[in-house]
């Protein structure tokens, strides 16, 4: 199985950050031109990218579009949009300025005939189920709220009206470099294999996503690895070239 790998970006005042466990207080800005790192992906043969407005998920409305825009005028990349999606009017802004998937969490979780109406009319290859998950339950509106919903009563829910993609990001690793959890996402994709899920969340090397991908995970996120300089840019050229050939090592060194 060919396991996508999906670099992340993600968005505050149109500058390339990452954030901590989803804590605002905890900011890296890593004085990276958001468009130009896009086109630098384009190069290494990425396909698809996963792009955060940080500050639309905490305001309620898409805030970056003017970088999404320009990312998808100057690159071939798909881009699975997430932040700040609470209505039909932004859903639509952010397939307008270029996105080719929008991620919905808070709407997914509390405004369920909505989200079920956005997967109808746009269809499963356009909206994607975005559950982060914080003690087992998913949390919202950029992470700042709680529920009590888990990942599996939203599958129990949305599957059977056609949902065919899942984001899950373990929030408790997302940022800390620590390893994923694969063998929670290993048994999410086991359970509902009509369903993409796509692991999110504590990726510290290309060990970690060769796990994933020998697991049967399908599409694995890493953002902050890149970042920190623990997988190079020719590094994830690699692996999308050799198609995740096997390693003697947990983790290679840098090359």
């Amino acid at each position: 199985m060919n396991t996508i790998i999906i670099p992340a970006i993600d968005i505050m005042d149109s500058r390339l950050v990452r954030l901590t466990k989803g804590d605002y207080d905890r900011v890296t800005d890593y004085g990276q031109d958001p468009i130009e790192m896009a086109r630098r992906y384009a190069d290494c043969g990425v396909t698809r990218l996963h792009l955060v407005d940080l500050d639309g998920a905490r305001e309620k409305q898409p805030r970056n579009l003017a970088v999404l825009e320009k990312i998808a005028s100057s690159t071939d990349i798909q881009i699975e949009w997430g932040g700040g999606v609470k209505n039909e009017a932004a859903l639509r802004s952010v397939l307008d300025a270029g996105a080719s998937m929008v991620i919905c969490g808070s709407v997914a979780v509390e405004a369920r005939e909505e989200f079920s109406r956005w997967l109808e009319r746009y269809g499963s290859d356009r909206i994607i189920l975005g559950a982060d998950v914080r003690d087992g339950k998913v949390a919202t509106h950029g992470w700042l709220r709680d529920s009590d919903v888990t990942v599996e009563d939203l599958l129990e829910e949305y599957v059977p009206e056609g949902l065919s993609q899942l984001i899950c990001t373990d929030i408790s690793r997302d940022g800390m470099l620590s390893g994923p959890d694969v063998d929670f996402y290993a048994g999410l994709q086991k359970k509902w294999g009509a369903v993409d899920v796509i692991l999110s969340g504590g990726v510290s090397c290309i060990g970690d996503v060769q796990r994933a991908a020998a697991a049967g995970i399908r599409a694995v996120i890493i953002g902050k690895a890149i970042y920190e300089g623990r997988i190079s840019l020719e590094q994830l050229e690699n692996m999308i070239v050799l198609k995740f050939r096997k390693c003697e090592t947990p983790c290679l060194e840098m090359l």
